[in-house]
């Protein structure tokens, strides 16, 4: 994941679109939400395991 870029999460069924602000500790990066601004870090949306479907994507 790169600082300033907008990725596509999928997790568990759940979708979150959010923007890199900045890297962490290891892989773990503070994120911005696209639809509610609010910020949060990546292992808040990973805690519970990776699913089935987990997937990351670069959107534009």
């Amino acid at each position: 994941m790169r600082v300033g870029w907008k990725y596509r999460l999928v997790n568990f069924g759940d979708v979150y679109e959010f923007e890199v602000l900045k890297p962490l500790e290891k892989d773990n990066f503070r994120l911005k939400d696209l639809s509610t601004l609010e910020e949060y870090n990546l292992h808040d949306l990973v805690q519970f395991g990776k699913g089935k479907d987990f997937e990351v994507r670069e959107i534009e």
